[in-house]
C-alpha cells in the first residue's frame, strides 16, 4: 500500500476535490443550486459510501480501488452541505462554490 495515502490531509484532499469536481460539473450543466440539489448530493454521497465499501471486498487485488474511493463519498457530503447553505445559488455560484472547496479548505490543510 502507498504510504501517502494513509495521509489523513492527502485522503481530505482527495475528498474535497471529488466533491469540488462534482459542483463545478454540476454548475457548468447549468443546475443552480435548490432543496433538490442537496437531496440529489446526499444520495449520491450515500451511494458513494456504499460503493466504497463494495470495492473493499472486490476480488481484483491488481489496484487497490477501495483505498481510492473509501474516502470520496465526504468530499460529495461536503458539496451538499455547502449548497445547503446557499440554496438559491445561481449554476455559476455553484460552480463557485466547488472551487472554494478545494481552495479554501484544502489551503487551510495544506497550511498546518
Amino acid at each position: 500500500m502507498e504510504r501517502w495515502r494513509d495521509e489523513p490531509e492527502v485522503r481530505l484532499t482527495l475528498a474535497l476535490l471529488a466533491g469540488s469536481a462534482v459542483l463545478i460539473g454540476v454548475g457548468t450543466a447549468g443546475v443552480g443550486g435548490s432543496v433538490a440539489l442537496v437531496a440529489a448530493l446526499a444520495a449520491l454521497a450515500v451511494l458513494a459510501n456504499v460503493g466504497g465499501r463494495a470495492l473493499l471486498d472486490s476480488a481484483w487485488r491488481r489496484v487497490d480501488l477501495h483505498a481510492y474511493a473509501a474516502d470520496l463519498w465526504v468530499g460529495v457530503l461536503v458539496a451538499a452541505v455547502a449548497v445547503a447553505a446557499a440554496p438559491d445559488a445561481t449554476p455559476g455560484e455553484v460552480q463557485a462554490l466547488g472551487g472554494l472547496l478545494v481552495y479554501a479548505l484544502g489551503r487551510r490543510l495544506a497550511s498546518q
